[in-house]
C-alpha cells in the first residue's frame, strides 16, 4: 500500500487518459444514440444521479463529469433512473472503469420530507417538480441496482448523502441509528467531501489496471475491511470505544530518595536488555551491555527529527470509534462517537477512523486536502453548456430557475453551526476561485444563458462573505482543533479582511452588459461588522431591497447549542445596514431567519423570541422548524440529549430537546404569533406558563383574548366553498360558540370556525417589517 499523500498532487498534472481530440461533448451522453453520435462504443465512467442532468457547475454530476472528461475519460450519465428494476441501469452498457453513484445535490430524505416528516409537494431538482422520480435512500437503492445490472462492475458512491452517512448515524425519518451506507449499498469505495482529488486519482489508477480493492491510501475515502485490519505493520490503533478510559498512570518519583532509582527497571524493554541479565558475571559481556546502554542514553534527536517522528506516528494512527452495535441503543456512546468524529475533521491533523459493523470494519481515511485556487479555477472553467439536457424539452426545473444566473465563488464554511452539514461535507477551510475565473463565468452567463437580462442573482457560496478568508498562519491552521473559527468569538488568528471581496464586487459590476450584481447567499454578519467598508459596498450596490441574515434565535440557551453569536452583533450590523441604506437613498429591509424547536430551546426561549419579533414589528411568513440531518452535532443533541460540544460522560450536561409533535408545533407557532390560526395553541401555552398578562387587545399583549370575526358561509351539511369543513369548536377563549342551526335547514348560515379551521392569508415575505 502506498503512503498517504501529505503534499497533494495537482488535479491537472495527470497525463490525459486519451489524447485531446475533438471539442468537449455539447452534453455528456444520456443515451446510446448520443454515444454513437460521439463515436463511443462504451463509457469509461457512468454517473448515476437522483437529479435531472443540468450541465452547470452548481450540479455535482455535471462538475464531476466535465472534470473527468477533461482528464480524457468518456463519461455518461444516467439521470433519475426507474429503480424498480435493473433494466434502466443498463441503458449505457457496462462501464469500463466504474459506476459513480449519487443521490443528487441533496440527501434524498431531506429532499423528499419536511421537518414534520411530511412528503414535500415538489422536488426542485426534477423536471416540473415531480416528487416521485427518486426513491427514499436513493444512494443505497441506486448502488444496489447498479450492482445487480452488472455484478462484476466497480461501484463508487459519493455526494452529500454518502458524506453524511459514511459512519453509523441517527436517521430522523426512521427514528433510529442506521448503519453506514457502505455495507448497505455493497459499494467498493465511498468518496466523501468535495472529492475531486480522490476521484481523479482513483480513476487514473483504475485505468492503469490497479484493482479497486487495493486502493486504500486515498484521502477522503471510506471502505469495508476485515475486522482489525491495518494498512501495514507500522500502524497503530487508538481505542476510543469507552468513556473516560484513563491513560497509563506513571509512578511519581520520590523527591526525598537519597539513592537514584536503578536503570534496570526501565531498560528491560530496550533492545539487548535481555542479554544484560544472561551473563552479568562476565566482565566482557557486562562491558558490552554497558556500552550499548551508554550509546542509547546519549542519543540526541534534533527538533526536526522529533517532529518528523511524531508526525509519522500521527499519520499512521487510527482511532477506533464505538461500534455500530454499541451506539445504536446507547445514546451516551453515540454522543461520544459523534464528538470524536467531529474533532477529527481538520485535514491538517485528522487521524483515520474505524468503526466496527458486525464482523467487518468501516475504515475512513482522513478528510481530503483543500483545492488550491488554480485547481478551483480549473474545475469551474470547464466547457459547461449551462443548460438542462435537451431531452427535458421545455420542462420547468425549479433548481435551475433558481441558480441559472448565479455564480459560486467559493466553498467551505468555518462557522461551525451545529445544525448545518456544510462542514461535514465541504470542510472548514475556505477554497476560493480567482477573480479572473469568476469574471469569465459572469461573461459566459451574459453570452450563453437564455433569458439573461443583466442581473446576476447571486455572487456567493455557502456563506456570502467568507471569500478568501483564512487563518493568518498555515501551521496554526493545520494544528487547530476548534470546531468553529467564529464561536464563541472570532479567533484572533482568523483574517477578516474583506478587501478582496470588495474588489471582486467592483470588477463584476464593471462588466459590460451587467446591470446589477445581487448577493443572495446567507451573510455572516458578525464577520461583516469587522469591515464597515464591506457593509457599505454591499448595502449600496448589492441588495435588492431585502437582505436575509440568520440570527437563528435571540436567547443565549439555544444560541450556545447552535454555536451562533448573540444579538449584539445583529444590532451592530442592523445599525450599519440602515445607516448606509439611508446614505444611498434606498429603502431596504433586513429579513431575519429563525429556527424553532432547536435542541436547547425551551418554551420560555420561544416566547421571548416571539416578544422580540413583536417589539420590532416583524411578521414572518416563512419559518422553519429544526430538522435533524445526518451527522450534524445538533442532531446528536436531538437524539441523545447530550452536548457533544463538551466532554461526554454518563452524567454530563443534559440538553433540553423538543421531540413531541405538539411542542414542535407550539415553537413554530411562536414565530408566527400574529397569525390567527396559531392563537389557540399559543393561548393554551401562555396559560400553562403563567403568562396571562400577554393575552389581551393592547399593544403590550402578544395575542388577543378573542378571535376576530372571520365568518365563513356554509350549509347545514358542513360544506363551505365546495369543501367539507370541521364542526365548529371554541370560537372564543373559554366560551362556547353560539348554538348551531338544526340539521336539515336549507338556508345558508354563518358560523365562526376554530382557529385551526380559519386560516387567512398572511402578508408575503416581501412585506418584511412595517
Amino acid at each position: 500500500m502506498r503512503a498517504m499523500n501529505i503534499a497533494p498532487k495537482n488535479l491537472f498534472s495527470y497525463p490525459r487518459h486519451r489524447p485531446a481530440g475533438k471539442s468537449p461533448a455539447p452534453f455528456l451522453p444520456m443515451s446510446r444514440a448520443e454515444m454513437d453520435a460521439l463515436g463511443w462504443d462504451s463509457c469509461d465512467v457512468i454517473l448515476i444521479t437522483g437529479d435531472a442532468y443540468i450541465d452547470h457547475p452548481s450540479f455535482g454530476m455535471a462538475l464531476v463529469g466535465r472534470l473527468l472528461e477533461h482528464q480524457g475519460f468518456r463519461v455518461g450519465i444516467i439521470s433519475q433512473p426507474d429503480w424498480h428494476s435493473a433494466e434502466a441501469f443498463r441503458a449505457l452498457g457496462k462501464p469500463n472503469l466504474y459506476f459513480g453513484v449519487t443521490a443528487g445535490n441533496m440527501d434524498s430524505m431531506v429532499n423528499r420530507y419536511t421537518s414534520d416528516r411530511k412528503i414535500r409537494s415538489e422536488d426542485a431538482y426534477t423536471p416540473n417538480g415531480d416528487p416521485s422520480k427518486r426513491p427514499d435512500r436513493a444512494l443505497v437503492v441506486y448502488a444496489q441496482r447498479a450492482r445487480e445490472a452488472y455484478p462484476e462492475a466497480n461501484v463508487v458512491i459519493g455526494s452529500i448523502e454518502a458524506s453524511l452517512r459514511r459512519i453509523a448515524h441517527y436517521d430522523y425519518w426512521s427514528d433510529k441509528v442506521r448503519r453506514s451506507v457502505l455495507p448497505d449499498s455493497k459499494a467498493d469505495i465511498l468518496l466523501f467531501g468535495n472529492a475531486e482529488r480522490a476521484l481523479v486519482d482513483l480513476t487514473h489508477r483504475l485505468a492503469a489496471g490497479e484493482a479497486i480493492k487495493d486502493i486504500r491510501d486515498l484521502r477522503g475515502t471510506a471502505f469495508m475491511t476485515p475486522a482489525g485490519w491495518l494498512p501495514s505493520a507500522d500502524w497503530s490503533e487508538t481505542n476510543s470505544v469507552k468513556l473516560d478510559t484513563p491513560g497509563k498512570v506513571e509512578a511519581h518519583t520520590d523527591p526525598y530518595a537519597m539513592i537514584p532509582e536503578k536503570e534496570a527497571k526501565c531498560s528491560t524493554d530496550a533492545p539487548g536488555a535481555a542479554s544484560a541479565t544472561v551473563n552479568a558475571a562476565d566482565p566482557d559481556a557486562a562491558g558490552n551491555v554497558a556500552n550499548v546502554i551508554k550509546q542509547q542514553a546519549i542519543r540526541i534527536m534534533s527538533r526536526e527529527e522529533r517532529q518528523a517522528m511524531l508526525k509519522d506516528k500521527h499519520l499512521k494512527t487510527v482511532i477506533r470509534l464505538p461500534s455500530y452495535e454499541a451506539i445504536k441503543d446507547d445514546p451516551v456512546m453515540y454522543a461520544h462517537a459523534s464528538r470524536v468524529f467531529h474533532l477529527e475533521a481538520n485535514p491538517g491533523n485528522a487521524k483515520a477512523l474505524v468503526q466496527a459493523h458486525g464482523e467487518r470494519d468501516v475504515w475512513l481515511n482522513p478528510p481530503p486536502l483543500p483545492l488550491a485556487m488554480d485547481e478551483m479555477d480549473g474545475v469551474y472553467d470547464r466547457a459547461y453548456a449551462r443548460a438542462p439536457h435537451p431531452s427535458y424539452g421545455k420542462a420547468r426545473i425549479p433548481a435551475w430557475e433558481m441558480i441559472r444566473f448565479s455564480v459560486n465563488i467559493m466553498r467551505g464554511c468555518f462557522g461551525g453551526c451545529t445544525f448545518c452539514s456544510i462542514t461535514e461535507h465541504e470542510g472548514r477551510i475556505i477554497q476560493s476561485r480567482s477573480e479572473p475565473s469568476i469574471l469569465r463565468e459572469i461573461e459566459e452567463i451574459r453570452d450563453k444563458v437564455k433569458g439573461f437580462t443583466g442581473t446576476i442573482s447571486d455572487l456567493g457560496g455557502p456563506t456570502a462573505n467568507m471569500y478568501r478568508l483564512a487563518c493568518k498562519d498555515k501551521k496554526i491552521e493545520e494544528s487547530c482543533r476548534r470546531l468553529s473559527c467564529v464561536y464563541p468569538s472570532i479567533c484572533s488568528n482568523l483574517g477578516t479582511d474583506h478587501s478582496k471581496l470588495i474588489s471582486l464586487y467592483r470588477k463584476a459590476r464593471a462588466i459590460p452588459g451587467v446591470k446589477k450584481i445581487l448577493v443572495s447567499s446567507g451573510l455572516r454578519y458578525d464577520l461583516a461588522v469587522r469591515s464597515p467598508e464591506y457593509v457599505k459596498e454591499l448595502v449600496t450596490h448589492h441588495v435588492g431591497g431585502l437582505l436575509k441574515i440568520a440570527p437563528e434565535h435571540t436567547e443565549s440557551g439555544p444560541l450556545s447549542k447552535m454555536m451562533k453569536p448573540g444579538m449584539g452583533a445583529y444590532d451592530e450590523f442592523k445599525a450599519m445596514f440602515h445607516k448606509y441604506s439611508k446614505e444611498a437613498g434606498k429603502e431596504q429591509y433586513l429579513i431575519p431567519y429563525f429556527i424553532a424547536a432547536h435542541p436547547g430551546t425551551t418554551d420560555e426561549d420561544m416566547l421571548n423570541l416571539a416578544l422580540w419579533l413583536k417589539k420590532y414589528d416583524f411578521k414572518l411568513d416563512q419559518v422553519q422548524t429544526f430538522m435533524p440531518t445526518p451527522m450534524a452535532l445538533a442532531t446528536t443533541m436531538y437524539h441523545t440529549r447530550k452536548n457533544p460540544l463538551k466532554k461526554i460522560t454518563a452524567d454530563s450536561e443534559v440538553v433540553e430537546t423538543v421531540r413531541a409533535g405538539k411542542v414542535r408545533k407550539l415553537h413554530k407557532a411562536f414565530l408566527r404569533y400574529h397569525a390567527p390560526e396559531n392563537w389557540e395553541i399559543i393561548h393554551d401555552a401562555l396559560i400553562r406558563m403563567g403568562r396571562r398578562d400577554l393575552i389581551g387587545s393592547s399593544e403590550r399583549h402578544l395575542i388577543p383574548s378573542r378571535q376576530p370575526a372571520m365568518p365563513i358561509t356554509s350549509t347545514a351539511t358542513g360544506i363551505a366553498n365546495g369543501k367539507r369543513i370541521a364542526a365548529p369548536k371554541m370560537n372564543t377563549f373559554g366560551k362556547k360558540p353560539a348554538p348551531r342551526t338544526a340539521a336539515g335547514t336549507a338556508a345558508p348560515r354563518i358560523t365562526s370556525l376554530s382557529y385551526n379551521a380559519a386560516k387567512p392569508k398572511t402578508a408575503p415575505a416581501k412585506a418584511g417589517r412595517k
